[in-house]
């Protein structure tokens, strides 16, 4: 098979890379990349480990920051607190979210993957480096791999695995923040152990889940776990932003020879070094096209970049390009598809950003008392028995009143005449309206009702109705 016939055989799309023949798993050993791109990664990765650590910790009004309590059902974002009644809001926000994805799949490819995806993150710039820092480069840890157990491999792969644990369980404790709060997750740390058996063995098993990730699973979760490779395949066209190799340039391949005029020998500007190859943490070959198993981790354009530098050829043989781009050498990024998607995302943002605005503190719910009709009373007035429950959203008490807000009524509060609503709490009862017979014309009115607090202020308002008498016509 000549280089021309090599470069069309695409028989590698078969199968997954890190798989051989046998069906046994190939390790991957990256080189330690280096670069320009590598250093904006690394910039970017400690930016956003340093808000994933410190979030749970950060407090706004005396709340966290963030609280994700799916066995409460309570989420704080950013100072807010949100109920299962504004279940709505977040179904929206996760809407917005995927398609906040796919158009960014359409457009920049698996941008997310390389640059923002935690998995990446913590596998390129946490274990990773200390992989690289206890055993060496590539060449170190492939021999190493194949060493006999002697006291240099226990050493090293014993120290290397306790700081992958201790990592482990550091993360476990992070995200557990996340649920029940950094101030209960302090009080269980410096607590008897024994009195929380459970949420210890949970930690244990979560810890040893990510354990397992970033000590043996590691680029199997892209490559096999992770829905998001396959899913490429279907969002990306041909003038989607990916790594992309510059075949048209770059082919036909040819090692280097100083002084040698490539284009008179028929070769392209890949001089087949295999430095990409040998950079790729999930072990592919960009030069065989877009790929699910690729990441977008720019790791093979640093590489490339490098020794295009060396051997005195234009950088940019493998660069973030599209399909289109590489043919016709015209970037184009906006497309029908992306203006399409742009335009429902941004109906969906200006959607959520409306219920966001008008969402109230309260979420109030007045209905008539099932099976009671009105009461007639002295003076022309009608009386009609309500039940209330009132969620309140906040973290403060709120003094709160009825009110009818069009017309004059009375609230005759069944129990006590206080009605304070505990904070983050629901409250719950019966009330009487009274209305006066002169102000009603049919036998039901509708009628508006108030949540009040004791400032005056309008805070939710509820749409019921109201019986009364029919009333007799004059002859």
């Amino acid at each position: 098979m000549d280089e021309k016939e090599l470069y069309m055989d695409q028989s590698f799309r078969d199968s997954i890379g890190t798989i051989d023949e046998e069906g046994k798993r190939k390790w991957v050993f990256p080189k330690k990349p280096s670069g320009k791109h590598y250093n904006y990664r690394t910039l970017v990765s400690v930016l956003l480990l340093t808000i994933l650590f410190s979030a749970p910790l950060i407090r706004i009004g005396g709340q966290p920051l963030i609280l994700i309590n799916v066995l409460e059902r309570k989420f704080i974002l950013f100072g807010q607190v949100f109920w299962p009644q504004d279940f709505y809001i977040f179904v929206l926000v996760m809407l917005a979210g995927i398609l906040f994805v796919v158009l960014f799949t359409v457009v920049f490819g698996r941008l997310f993957c390389g640059w923002v995806c935690p998995q990446t993150i913590f596998m390129e710039m946490v274990f990773r480096k200390i992989e690289y820092w206890i055993e060496g480069d590539f060449k170190q840890q492939q021999k190493l791999s194949k060493q006999k157990w002697d006291s240099e491999k226990i050493r090293k792969k014993t120290l290397k695995h306790l700081i992958f644990f201790v990592i482990s369980f550091l993360i476990s404790n992070t995200f557990l923040a996340y649920i029940i709060g950094s101030e209960e997750l302090l009080k269980i740390i410096t607590d008897n152990p024994l009195n929380h058996v459970g949420g210890l063995a949970s930690i244990l098993v979560f810890t040893g889940v990510f354990y397992w990730v970033f000590s043996w699973f590691r680029e199997q979760v892209c490559l096999v776990a992770c829905p998001y490779g396959r899913l490429q395949g279907v969002m990306l066209d041909r003038n989607s932003i990916v790594v992309a190799y510059d075949y048209v340039r770059g082919e036909l391949r040819g090692r280097f020879k100083k002084g040698e005029n490539r284009e008179e020998a028929k070769k392209g500007d890949c001089i087949d070094c295999h430095q990409c190859v040998h950079v790729c943490p999930t072990g592919i070959d960009i030069r065989n096209g877009t790929q699910l198993e690729c990441v977008n981790c720019t790791a093979c354009i640093d590489a490339c970049d490098h020794i295009m530098e060396s051997v005195g050829l234009p950088k940019g043989l493998i660069r973030y390009d599209s399909e289109e781009g590489i043919v016709k050498q015209e970037p184009k990024v906006i497309t029908t598809r992306t203006i399409g998607y742009s335009i429902v995302l941004l109906l969906i943002l200006t959607v959520i950003s409306f219920l966001l605005a008008s969402r109230t503190d309260v979420d109030a719910t007045i209905l008539k008392t099932y099976g009671q009709q009105y009461q007639k009373r002295e003076n022309g007035m009608v009386s009609n028995l309500y039940n209330y429950k009132i969620i309140n959203k906040t973290f403060e008490d709120i003094d709160a009143e009825i009110r009818l807000i069009d017309g004059n009524a009375t609230i005759e509060m069944i129990g006590s005449d206080e009605f304070i609503i505990p904070s983050e709490e629901i409250a719950e009862g019966t009330f009487f309206l009274v209305l006066n017979m002169a102000d009603l014309e049919e036998r039901e009115t509708k009628i508006k009702l108030g949540i009040y607090d004791q400032n005056g202020e309008l805070i939710d308002k509820v749409k019921t109705s109201f019986l009364a008498p029919v009333k007799r016509k004059k002859k």
